[in-house]
This record gives C-alpha cells, sequence and structure tokens, in this order.
C-alpha cells in the first residue's frame, strides 16, 4: 500500500496527545519539562501544534524528548514511535505539484483510505473525471493559462492511480443530478461512458435524481474518509477553504447525512439506467 505521510503525521499527533492525556500532565507542565532538557525550543503553542497534527516535518528528537516526559522506556515502543516519525517526515508525490495542490492534506489522505464515500452537488467527483472533464472543470475555475490547466489535470490524474491498485479503496459516490446536466455537450457522452465503465463491485455510483427533492445534504458536497488503523475524516471544501472534521460527534452527524442521501438517490442499477438515457443515441 501506498505510504501517506499525513495520515502518519496526524496518528503520531493523536498518539502523543494520548501519551500525555493517560499521564494526566497538563500542557503547561509538559512545556515547562520540555524546556528543562535544553534540546529544541519549546512552548506552549509549539506542544498544540504537535498535538493538533499542524506540523509538516515532526522532529525525532522532539519526539524523543516528550517520550521521556510520558515515561516511555520499552525499547521497541520507542523504537515504534520514531519509525513513525521518520515516515512522517516523508513527502508524497503530490508536493511536487504544491502549485496547484497546496500542501496536499486531502490528497495524502485519499491514497491510504480503505474506504471513501462521497456526495457531489455540481461536479463529477475528482477521483471519476475524464481527463477531457478535469480540463474543462478547471478552466471553468478561472484558471486561464495553458501551462497551469495541464499541472491541475496532471495532479488529477495522478490522484487517479489508487483507482489500479490492488489495494485500491472501496468507493461509493453518489452524484446530484445537477452535476450531470452540467456537463458540457461535447463533453457529456465520453464522461457518463467513463462513469458507466469505472463501476465495479468496490466502486459504485448512484445518481440523487431532481424528484428527490428537498434533500439532506442541501448544504453541500462532502466526503467521508475511512481507514484500516486510524479514526475516520470527513473533508468539504469552498471557494476560500478546505475543512477537516474529525470530532466523532461531527463525523456522527455527516454519516446519517450520508445515509439519508444514499436512501433518497437511485439504487445502482437505476443510476446506470438513468446515464444511459443521457447518452446520444
Amino acid at each position: 500500500m501506498a505510504s501517506s505521510p499525513p495520515l502518519r503525521r496526524r496518528r503520531l499527533s493523536r498518539h502523543l496527545r494520548e501519551l500525555r492525556e493517560a499521564q494526566g500532565y497538563t500542557a503547561e507542565y509538559v512545556t515547562a519539562e520540555a524546556k528543562k532538557t535544553g534540546i529544541g525550543r519549546w512552548s506552549r503553542g509549539k506542544l498544540t501544534r504537535i498535538e493538533n497534527n499542524e506540523w509538516t516535518r515532526p522532529s525525532p528528537k522532539d519526539v524523543e524528548v516528550l517520550l521521556d516526559i510520558y515515561g516511555v522506556t520499552d525499547e521497541a515502543e520507542r523504537d515504534s514511535f520514531i519509525a513513525l516519525t521518520k515516515q512522517a517526515r516523508q513527502r508524497g508525490w503530490w508536493v511536487g505539484y504544491s502549485d496547484v495542490l497546496g500542501k496536499g492534506a486531502y490528497v495524502g489522505l485519499e491514497i491510504e483510505a480503505s474506504r471513501i464515500r462521497t456526495y457531489e452537488a455540481l461536479v463529477i467527483p475528482g477521483l471519476l473525471q475524464t481527463e477531457a472533464y478535469a480540463r474543462a472543470a478547471t478552466r471553468a475555475a478561472g484558471v486561464t493559462a495553458e501551462d497551469e490547466v495541464d499541472r491541475h489535470v496532471e495532479a488529477r490524474m495522478l490522484r487517479k492511480q489508487i483507482l489500479g491498485r490492488p489495494e485500491s479503496p472501496r468507493i461509493w459516490a453518489i452524484i446530484d443530478e445537477a452535476a450531470l446536466h452540467r456537463l458540457p455537450s461535447e463533453l457529456r457522452d465520453e464522461q457518463i461512458r467513463y462513469l458507466l465503465d469505472v463501476q465495479r463491485p468496490e466502486l459504485r455510483i448512484q445518481v440523487l435524481p431532481y424528484s428527490a427533492g428537498l434533500h439532506a445534504a442541501t448544504a453541500g458536497s462532502f466526503v467521508i474518509l475511512d481507514f484500516k488503523e486510524d479514526p475516520q475524516v470527513v473533508y468539504r471544501e469552498d471557494i476560500l477553504s478546505s475543512l477537516f472534521y474529525e470530532d466523532p460527534r461531527e463525523i456522527e452527524r455527516c454519516e446519517m447525512i450520508y445515509d439519508h442521501v444514499h436512501a433518497s438517490a437511485l439504487s445502482v442499477e437505476d443510476s446506470r439506467a438513468f446515464l444511459e438515457t443521457l447518452i446520444e443515441p
């Protein structure tokens, strides 16, 4: 399986926070103890960033300082933490596309997800886009320079490589009928045929028809990411920001909304039949 440094950082942050909480230490106490070591620069803000996964390249020395404070003496456990730290410091392929993907936080999680559930209100989900559609969507978003368009499309196509892996994630995509009717006429047949051809037992598509009326996800698109060894994440984005939700209560709410939308959508079989009606004879 492809390794995900962002997922490793998230896991490392969570484990370090759990160690502190298990000892009953306050952040102020840990910061004071860390300062006494004389190793690295420590502040309350630094520890908060570590525990909130707001770091980019974790320092093995910082992790060792925290392990000492938390009384972790077992060599195997310490080695496991340091190995995790080194994995978290690696760089994924998306770093080379930071000009179009930013920090690539979502892509870094997507690459190691075991299941991806998505509802898209106005566009075709990124992993299910043809190159031609991705190019049109990029231009529609305001990117005009051809070299920039090419970079966006290249990154989008690289993301799709996870679909060809033996351990590819299970994907269940619900696409609003509005997204299908917004397909450019010259691209419609190719994109619809791709949605039909790409389906298999571990990749299913449903259409949420206009006839469903008002529904639970009228607030907009979102993605639920599941992992084999880590807690779930919900991802949403708008024109100004990308948001990640990790609180169990937030996850539960999003799963309930997804379940309602899933129930309102056409069945997989009926969705295929609906998609076929959109192809020009």
